[in-house]
């Protein structure tokens, strides 16, 4: 007989207390139940049930054999249902958690394709600035830009992008433009209140040092698409990523400020939970944003 079916007839007598409820619920006959049962004890070499006129109870051996048997039994449905999934068209609630700056100007208008192509699938996006987890909030997938901290996740690079600081060509033609680092102590700075880092730029000399700028004291918004239109006001000097400045710098309406600083290329990643299986839902989202994508970044924004 089969091993498995043996197991479900054993547990299900466990469970149900009995081997005739346990044949209501298998769908089979008393006697088959029964003859599982005793097939799996002949093949153990072990009595794993009391039976009595009224009652039927695990032994010793029998409950232990119990709990191993549900275990395994459990794990065989979920493969199963894991293989369903697989084949099944992507559906269900999307949760995706990404920055603001990014969700409203890149990910939002490609939203209505995604959702055209994959009617089943409903989403909630949460735009935020601050560091989100995944598993314990909630959330499917992530969207992040620069390095990961958490390791334990998995990640799909979608893209580049850079990060540089600029501004306002009146604000270079009142201020000047900054020849080296340290003379940024002298300009005005826009500062990102929400960056993980606090109020501090951390720059690539020329050289390749690596130097940090304390940057509070003018301006802090924990919004970039405002850093962005105080730069072009010419309130200061920002450090932006190139999604977000990328068409003001090609209209003129900003410039780059110090441009003998190297590029700092910083990936653009979908994170989602670890695990050998991936829903078809997260799946299909993450393939679509890297098509998406295909075509931008570093500067192409």
């Amino acid at each position: 007989m089969d091993r498995l079916t043996e197991m479900e007839a054993f547990s299900n007598v466990v469970d149900q207390g009995g081997f005739t409820d346990a044949a209501k619920k298998m769908g089979i006959s008393k006697s088959a139940v029964s003859k599982h049962v005793s097939s799996l004890e002949a093949r153990l070499g072990a009595r794993l049930l009391n039976r009595t006129t009224r009652r039927v109870s695990p032994t010793e051996i029998g409950l232990a054999y119990y709990d191993r048997a549900r275990r395994v039994l459990n794990d065989a449905g979920e493969a199963d249902a894991l293989v369903t999934s697989m084949q099944s068209d992507p559906s269900g609630l999307l949760r995706i958690s990404v920055a603001t700056d990014f969700g409203v100007n890149h990910l939002s208008p490609v939203l209505s394709d995604f959702l055209s192509v994959y009617p089943d699938i409903t989403v909630n996006m949460v735009l935020n600035n601050r560091y989100v987890e995944l598993i314990s909030e909630g959330f499917d997938v992530a969207v992040r830009i620069g390095e990961l901290e958490d390791s334990t996740l998995r990640a799909r690079k979608l893209t580049e992008t850079v990060k540089r600081m600029v501004a306002a060509p009146s604000y270079i033609e009142q201020f000047g433009r900054p020849q080296k680092i340290d003379d940024l102590n002298e300009h005005k700075l826009l500062h990102y209140s929400s960056q993980s880092s606090g109020s501090v730029w951390k720059l690539t000399a020329p050289s390749g040092e690596k130097r940090q700028v304390r940057t509070a004291g003018w301006l802090s918004v924990n919004d970039g698409q405002s850093l962005l239109n105080a730069a072009i006001s010419g309130l200061g000097i920002a450090h932006l990523p190139s999604y977000l400045y990328a068409d003001a710098l090609k209209s003129g309406e900003v410039v780059d400020a110090m441009p003998s600083l190297p590029d700092e290329v910083q990936g653009v990643y979908a994170v989602y939970p670890p695990g050998r299986f991936t829903q078809p839902k997260v799946r299909a989202f993450i393939d679509f944003l890297v098509d998406s994508f295909a075509e931008k970044g570093p500067m192409d924004w």
